[in-house]
């Protein structure tokens, strides 16, 4: 199965969240043993290097890049993924992109605490706790 995580679940985990990061640290658990295939978006990716930067040191910021990368593949975002995105966008563009990109890399499900950002997409989306309960 594969699964994409929105950007707040990943930062849930790295921000230590509460009471979110122990159900979003269960996913990166399924994900590392290889139970599920896990996604990032290209604009996740961005947007943490950017927030992780800003907030401690470029050094850091690089690690959790490469963490990222060695656990996650990465959906596409291009020109077309853009061009769709805009046609099919709610009130927010970036989760349009997000959800527009998963569509098009064959995602069977996006992990996201924010639902309503998702009404418009074509992939399942799921809490992390309903995601959760349909793996046990």
């Amino acid at each position: 199965m594969k699964v994409l995580l929105d950007t707040n679940i990943v930062l849930d985990v790295l921000l230590q969240r509460e009471p979110f990061c122990q159900e979003a640290k269960e996913i990166f658990v399924q994900i590392e043993s290889g139970q599920v295939n896990g996604f990032l978006c290209a604009t996740t990716i961005t947007t943490i290097y950017y927030l992780v930067s800003k907030t401690t040191t470029v050094l850091n910021a690089n690690n959790i890049i490469q963490k990222l990368l060695l656990l996650f593949e990465i959906t596409n975002v291009n020109k077309d993924v853009l061009q769709h995105a805009l046609q099919n966008s709610g009130k927010d563009f970036e989760d349009s992109v997000i959800y527009t990109s998963a569509e098009l890399c064959g995602i069977d499900v996006i992990i996201s605490r924010d639902l309503k950002g998702f009404k418009k997409s074509k992939v399942v989306t799921k809490l992390p706790k309903e995601f959760l309960a349909t793996m046990k």
